[in-house]
């Protein structure tokens, strides 16, 4: 069995792949936009070029994407996503990289868990916990 994230950004599919391309090395596995749909479905106005639905590579982790019913105001609360780096200068790179037009919400620091550990809702309002463990 795996749990995989689905996302749905409500309109701004596009933007957060390319955003996730650049700030994390994201790889588009597949992408599909409605108007290609090869049955009918539900026909949203303005929504034919828009993503029905993606599928990310993000390390080792693929992550479903979709803008949904483009509402144009994604929500993402109750959750983060939560990602393991080697070493604290690229915990300090992915940080900044997804902090860069979102929230800090715990400045990245050395805990008593970790070398490197901060909390940032991206631009678009996905939580990540960036993670780097302290030494054994």
């Amino acid at each position: 069995m795996q749990v995989q994230p689905y996302l749905f950004f409500e309109g701004r599919c596009q933007e957060a792949i390319d955003f996730y391309r650049e700030a994390l090395g994201a790889e588009v596995l597949m992408q599909m936009h409605y108007k290609d749909s090869p049955v009918p479905t539900v026909q949203l106005p303005g929504a034919a070029d828009k993503i029905m639905h993606a599928c990310v590579r993000i390390g080792e982790t693929q992550v479903f994407m979709s803008d949904g019913m483009c509402g144009g105001a994604p929500s993402f609360q109750g959750f983060a996503l939560s990602v393991l780096l080697k070493d604290d200068a690229e915990a300090e790179r992915v940080f900044a990289a997804l902090g860069n037009g979102g929230t800090v919400n715990m400045p990245l620091a050395k805990t008593f868990f970790a070398s490197s550990f901060g909390m940032v809702a991206d631009r678009f309002g996905v939580g990540w916990m960036v993670l780097v463990q302290a030494p054994a």
